[in-house]
């Protein structure tokens, strides 16, 4: 099969879908990858490093739209949808559930589009989505503490407090991947941590994990509304795979919170859990809602492009490799790759999507 490796143009996404080890293995097997030129060099890999692993480097996007299979990390951009057509297999991070209009152009175009972040293992889990989960996880009590600097409208407040000045208290939403991340790294800096979620089994794994240093709270409506008027950072981490993100954080509620906390809203590519929250990017992460500083850049980990690429290739890769051998007869092998599909033959595929999606 041909395989087209696109540059990535959403902003500041530095990350690319495949390093050359993953070409090389893909040519091993006798396939063909093309890659478009420069793709890499936002993560290290220069067009040379393509072309020693056996792969050709396009000149233009146009090129590289042509492959049967198209393996990104984001999900198309206008500019990108025209080039989708029907019989084309799309593999990337697709988070429709906050985007009707582009789910809709999927379906007009035709394309098999199989999403990175519904892929299930035999245990539930969600193995492409897992390694950037815990990328966003780890960068996410970062980008709280940059969020507290005075100069981006923060309290001033430094996380780890000084002698005789207490820490800053980081809300944790969530004790998934991204939850129990960000919890480690929180209690790394020196923060208060409080970690919430609706079931008691990660409670427990965090606790046995952190000890005293993190207390745990069953999520529920009262306990988030307890918890927001006393952190300095709160970290939305909770997520509904394949669906908007619940939405845990109401305008009301959110205007509880101290002038100067921070919101970190890593749900955000999958809607986000508070009512006030919006997309932003890397070059302008940060604005100010009811006082309340608010980071929502939807690609996370794209600002660490070089670990991020090579986390997302050793997990892609073999799924890549069975969808360039069989094509769309992958899936009835596989019904972990079967969840992924989302958009088929003009028609949306996952149950969850088009009941979120259902009038959108």
């Amino acid at each position: 099969m041909h395989i087209g490796i696109p540059r990535e143009i959403k902003n500041h996404e530095y990350r690319v879908a495949l390093t050359p080890a993953g070409a090389r293995a893909l040519v091993a097997a006798g396939h063909a990858v093309s890659v478009e030129t420069g793709a890499g060099v936002g993560s290290g890999f220069a067009d040379a490093a393509y072309r020693a692993a056996g792969a050709s480097i396009a000149a233009s996007s146009k090129d590289v739209w042509q492959a049967g299979l198209v393996l990104k990390v984001k999900e198309p951009q206008a500019v990108e949808v025209p080039h989708l057509r029907d019989g084309q297999i799309l593999f990337c991070y697709l988070h429709l559930a906050p985007a009707p209009a582009l789910a809709r152009s999927l379906m007009a175009s035709g394309v098999s589009a199989i999403a990175y972040e519904t892929v299930s293992d035999a245990g539930g889990g969600l193995p492409l989505l897992a390694p950037m989960s815990e990328i966003a996880g780890r960068l996410a009590p970062q980008m709280g503490a940059l969020g507290l600097h005075s100069s981006n409208g923060g309290s001033g407040v430094l996380v780890s407090g000084m002698p005789g000045v207490p820490p800053a208290h980081i809300a944790i939403i969530g004790a998934g991947i991204v939850g129990m991340s960000a919890a480690r790294v929180a209690i790394g800096l020196g923060a208060r941590v409080t970690l919430l979620d609706r079931v008691a089994a990660p409670l427990s794994r965090a606790e046995q994990n952190f000890g005293a240093r993190v207390e745990t709270r069953y999520s529920t409506p009262d306990a988030i509304a307890d918890t927001l008027p006393c952190a300095d950072i709160v970290i939305g981490a909770a997520q509904i795979p394949g669906r908007h993100a619940p939405r845990l954080i109401s305008l009301a509620q959110l205007r509880t919170m101290r002038r100067g906390s921070v919101l970190v809203d890593v749900a955000i590519d999958q809607g986000g859990v508070a009512e006030t929250s919006r997309p932003t990017t890397h070059s302008d992460p940060f604005f100010i809602a009811e006082g309340v500083v608010h980071y929502c850049v939807a690609n996370m980990p794209g600002a660490l492009a070089r670990t991020a690429t090579e986390a997302l290739t050793h997990a892609t890769l073999p799924y890549v490799l069975a969808l360039a051998a069989q094509g769309l007869a992958a899936l009835d092998a596989d019904s972990g790759l079967k969840a992924g599909l989302q958009i088929h033959a003009g028609a949306i595929t996952h149950a969850g999507l088009a009941e979120d999606l259902a009038g959108a």
